[in-house]
């Protein structure tokens, strides 16, 4: 699976205008970075992913940045590439501080993706239906290009391609532009491996179902194929020095860990060791607990044991299967999905993972009801406190808020006053 972006390295060219626009929005967001409020959110991510027990992060993400643009704070006025990505960071960030802030951590530094190039595999064949072109939602109805044991040759090993000098020419561009606001950091790529999630795109959506029945072999086959294709992906991004390291966030859940990176790190390249790793099998809510650990964790633990810390699960529910994700090694987060039974996940993860809480966010469609979303707290938050669980609470996958940004500030507040209560 290759969901990096393909960057071409080209020209940059960003104008006085866009330089004065940026630096006027990066001196906003160095203020709140320089609050001691971010000490306190860092801290307390740093202990939960120790886990002990403190008040859990709060945090919202992945969301319909379309349906919340107030007074258009969110249109940009630059142009050039590399300043619209820019000014789209410190916009959607100052808007997410004014409006729903929870316990989101504003980094001292402007985070500069590396660039680099990924090829090989497959791309999906598919009828794409689209009803909001403002959205990345969208209805997908994928063709089947793995067929038989011959179509297995289509999944080519992924060809990785950096480009340090490139990088070197962005971050002086960059570091230039807010020097005396913000330092700038080169920021590398997180690892996660769904293969799930990516079968179904190539192969079909009944009949992936259907073949782990009927032609378990030829399923092994296709996760074997792909393991073998993310560890060669894996071991391309550390030999490029393309990881990721010290980062606030690993996907949408608190990533700062004293565990990381590993203790012999010298300061140079992140390695696979000194870094996070996530894992996930979305569509095996519907599978048996014996064919989710037969397809997809046996295949996991290799990749898992490789890196120094772990996190799987995402919108499956794991309530009857979290016996098999414990046997995952360097495992200290576990997905507790919308879907799962939070009290059964609760009683098996104990003290020893972090309980990841995502709670649903269809609550937020229509009309935000406060007494719905204060009482889903108040029940995670018993069902945690009963079995000792370290636990956070990320409200994520929202896909539309009805076009109102006051269901996300109503979600955000009450779960802030909920908590205050009782932390």
């Amino acid at each position: 699976m290759y969901w990096l972006p393909k960057l071409e390295p080209k020209e940059i060219a960003i104008t006085q205008k866009e330089r004065g626009i940026l630096r006027e929005l990066a001196s906003k967001y160095a203020e709140i970075a320089s609050e001691d409020r971010q000490k306190e959110i860092k801290e307390r991510m740093f202990a939960i992913n120790c886990l002990q027990l403190v008040r859990p992060i709060v945090l919202i993400d992945e969301l319909p940045w379309h349906e919340i643009n107030v007074d258009d704070r969110l249109d940009c006025l630059c142009e050039n590439e590399l300043a619209v990505k820019m000014e789209t960071f410190f916009r959607r960030a100052l808007l997410q501080r004014d409006y729903f802030p929870c316990d989101r951590y504003f980094e001292a530094h402007y985070p500069l993706p590396k660039t680099y190039k990924i090829e090989g595999g497959l791309i999906q064949d598919e009828d794409l239906l689209v009803t909001n072109e403002k959205s990345h939602i969208a209805s997908h109805g994928y063709h089947d290009q793995l067929r038989d044991d011959s179509d297995l040759e289509k999944l080519t090993p992924p060809v990785v391609e950096a480009y340090p000098d490139f990088d070197r020419q962005r971050l002086e561009l960059v570091s230039e532009i807010l020097a005396g606001i913000l330092p700038v950091r080169l920021q590398g790529v997180d690892l996660w491996y769904s293969p799930w999630d990516e079968i179904p795109t190539l192969h079909g959506v009944t009949q992936t179902f259907t073949d782990l029945v009927d032609r378990p072999e030829f399923m092994h086959a296709i996760m074997k194929k792909l393991t073998e294709n993310m560890l060669s992906l894996m071991e391309q991004l550390e030999r490029l020095g393309l990881l990721a390291g010290e980062k606030p966030l690993i996907h949408c859940v608190p990533a700062f860990a004293r565990d990381l990176p590993a203790t012999d790190y010298d300061g140079g390249d992140y390695r696979l060791k000194d870094i996070w790793f996530r894992g996930m099998a979305q569509m095996f809510s519907d599978v048996s607990p014996k064919q989710h650990e037969e397809f997809d964790l046996e295949y996991m633990k290799p990749l898992f044991a490789k890196c120094g810390l772990g996190y799987y699960g995402c919108c499956e529910a794991l309530h009857n299967k979290i016996d098999m994700v414990k046997k995952i090694p360097n495992l200290r987060r576990i997905g507790v999905s919308s879907w799962a039974d939070r009290r059964l996940c609760a009683e098996q993860i104990g003290g020893d993972y972090v309980f990841s809480r995502k709670p649903n966010p269809a609550t937020l469609a229509l009309k935000t009801d406060p007494d719905v979303v204060r009482a889903e707290v108040l029940d995670t938050l018993e069902a945690c406190r009963e079995n000792n669980c370290v636990w956070e609470y990320v409200l994520k996958d929202v896909s539309t808020v009805g076009s109102d940004i006051n269901n996300l500030v109503l979600w955000e507040r009450t779960v802030r006053e909920t908590l205050d209560t009782f932390y």
